[in-house]
């Protein structure tokens, strides 16, 4: 079943239009409340599960709003080391960039600009991260405004959608 044949065959209305689209923008909850971008989504569509483009849709929010959390979860575990390096190292750190040490050098400015240059990387990759989940949700919340099904890009299909099962084509 192609997309056009999922919206007649189910004579999808302009309200589950938008409420597909509020379950995809109620994730930006997040900002306020935290977990908000689980809870909100998931309460959306638990009451509105029996209408397929709902439910489709409110899958796909769900799915992309817990890989953001595992992408998130696998960044901050490989910050790990580094804390660890920085904590054991945190002394003469300090006493470096304060200047009280009167042994500045080149292998201690080294170690800290190896430091920074890895935070920065880190953090780049989690301001990427930001960026492109802003994004895809503005993304898949014009496409469910318009009636069009949307797959969000890097999904992990934890619940299972209609492109995984592949009932359109």
């Amino acid at each position: 079943m192609n997309e056009q044949d999922f919206k007649s065959a189910y004579n999808n209305s302009k309200e589950q239009f938008s409420t597909a689209t509020f379950i995809h923008l109620s994730t930006f909850i997040k900002y306020i409340f935290p977990f908000g971008n689980y809870i909100a989504p998931i309460i959306i569509w638990t009451y509105n599960k029996e209408k397929p483009f709902v439910d489709e849709h409110g899958r796909q929010a769900i799915n992309f709003q817990l890989s953001m959390f595992i992408y998130t979860f696998i960044i901050g575990l490989a910050c790990i080391p580094l804390m660890i390096y920085f904590a054991a190292d945190f002394g003469s750190i300090i006493d470096q960039l304060e200047g009280s040490s009167s042994d500045l050098s080149f292998s201690s400015i080294r170690n800290i600009s190896i430091f920074a240059w890895i935070f920065g990387v880190f953090l780049l990759l989690l301001i990427a991260q930001f960026f492109f989940e802003l994004y895809a949700v503005i993304n898949a919340s014009i496409h469910a405004s318009r009636g069009e099904l949307y797959q969000y890009p890097l999904s992990i299909s934890f619940i299972k959608t209609l492109s995984h099962k592949n009932q359109y084509k």
